[in-house]
């Protein structure tokens, strides 16, 4: 496995935990606006008529062929907050994306919202 220079090339493909156990499919990713690097995906969870998009964190993931392997556990993924797969995500709903996963939260110098959809 290997760090990856555009995610955007794993778009569908499988999502897996830190014991590669799937979580779901890359839906997108979001960017942290204060640096420009992927920072989040949205990965759809579910099944059919019960697909949310659920956020984890890009940090320290990696990929292989076939999917993209975060480092944070499934449970812990699956309860993170969550989005219809049509929807977006609010700014008001990211320092509650952060704190799931304990990680600190700030908005730029102005007060721009940390993270755009890519």
């Amino acid at each position: 496995m290997f760090e990856a220079e555009n995610l955007r090339d794993w778009i569908g493909l499988p999502v897996v935990d830190d014991e590669e156990s799937k979580i779901g499919s890359l839906e997108s990713l979001y960017f942290d606006t204060s640096v420009d690097v992927p920072a989040f995906a949205a990965v759809k969870v579910g099944i059919l008529g019960g697909q949310k998009l659920v956020f984890v964190p890009l940090a320290g993931a990696v990929v292989a062929p076939r999917h993209l392997k975060v480092t944070y556990s499934k449970k812990l993924i699956k309860d993170a907050p969550s989005i219809g797969t049509d929807g977006e995500l609010e700014a008001s709903q990211e320092p509650e994306v952060f704190a799931h996963y304990q990680l600190e939260y700030s908005t730029g110098a102005n007060g721009e919202r940390r993270l755009g959809r890519r």
